[in-house]
């Protein structure tokens, strides 16, 4: 075993974490951003097939929110989208999201006219899918391997959390070793994985929230998404807040877990994202959520503060 340690801040452009951002504008020398989509897929653990009633924190959009509406075409979605983005970002490129629900729980026909759709648009890169892993039969990642060959291609997963009592509260419905089964598939294929964990979820202690960080640290995976808990009306985790097994965190602790996380991810795992919003009239909590930037900067503040980065105590 290694230990990198060294006294020198590491940077990635003006960052103390490798970000998304950089990551792009070094593969494609240009801003990228994604375009969030809705193919209109369910999802196994709301239709019965593995369980009912979904993830308790999950909207009922699916977790894809801010995605395109699932009543227009993809390639609608796609145009509004980005040109709603464009007026941010003029030059961009573009990377196809499949965000809501679960985008591999199809024939891999339907996959393929979906997926293929949007890579024909112009300016396109590459794609992004958010799954399951139990969603990954062997004939969707063929189709994945071939797609990896000719385009930048991500899987998304939610992983969550490492321990099973919490995976039990949130009705997560697959264990951690299904998760680990499927990067283990997936990276044999050398398909790029970008693992989704959440911290604040019900009963889970400081110590515990940085294990299952620890864990990704740990894993195959090229690129992590740490996700604050929202807490969203009409979902099935109103129950378990209202029975006092949620409490929210605070920005400051938020902030610290997320440093101390950092310090301890490999050097050359991509952070997708470290926080996030959502609809303000669907929150009910943590409200201080809704600045996004607030606490990305106090992120930023936390890292001078503490002159510490992405790896600074990572022990590969």
């Amino acid at each position: 075993m290694t230990t990198t340690l060294s006294a020198t801040p590491r940077l990635w452009s003006d960052k103390r974490f490798h970000t998304w951002n950089t990551e792009m504008r070094e593969q494609f020398g240009d801003k990228v951003f994604k375009v969030m989509l809705d193919a209109g897929f369910t999802c196994p653990n709301r239709d019965g097939s593995i369980a009912k009633g979904g993830c308790t924190f999950c909207s009922a959009r699916g977790s894809g929110d801010f995605a395109g509406s699932r009543r227009n075409d993809l390639v609608s979605q796609f145009n509004t989208i980005r040109d709603r983005q464009h007026l941010k970002w003029p030059n961009a490129k573009y990377i196809g999201y499949f965000q809501a629900y679960t985008n591999t729980y199809a024939p891999v026909e339907e996959l393929r006219e979906y997926y293929e759709a949007i890579l024909e648009q112009p300016g396109v890169v590459g794609l992004s899918i958010a799954t399951r892993p139990d969603c990954l039969p062997d004939d969707v990642v063929d189709y994945l391997a071939e797609l990896n060959e000719r385009t930048y291609l991500w899987v998304e997963m939610g992983l969550q959390t490492i321990h099973e009592s919490t995976s039990t509260l949130i009705n997560r419905a697959h264990d951690t070793k299904c998760y680990l089964d499927a990067v283990e598939k997936l990276r044999k294929r050398n398909i790029r994985v970008c693992t989704h964990i959440i911290y604040g979820l019900p009963q889970e202690s400081h110590e515990m929230m940085l294990e299952t960080g620890r864990a990704v640290a740990h894993m195959d995976v090229q690129g992590i998404k740490i996700h604050l808990l929202h807490l969203m009306r009409k979902t099935p985790m109103v129950k378990q807040y209202e029975a006092g097994l949620l409490q929210f965190l605070e920005k400051d602790e938020y902030v610290k877990l997320i440093v101390d996380t950092l310090e301890f991810l490999p050097p050359e795992m991509i952070v997708h994202r470290l926080t996030g919003d959502a609809p303000r009239d669907l929150l009910i909590g943590p409200m201080w959520s809704l600045k996004k930037w607030e606490v990305l900067n106090a992120i930023d503040d936390e890292l001078k503060q503490r002159d510490t980065w992405q790896g600074k105590f990572w022990r590969g």
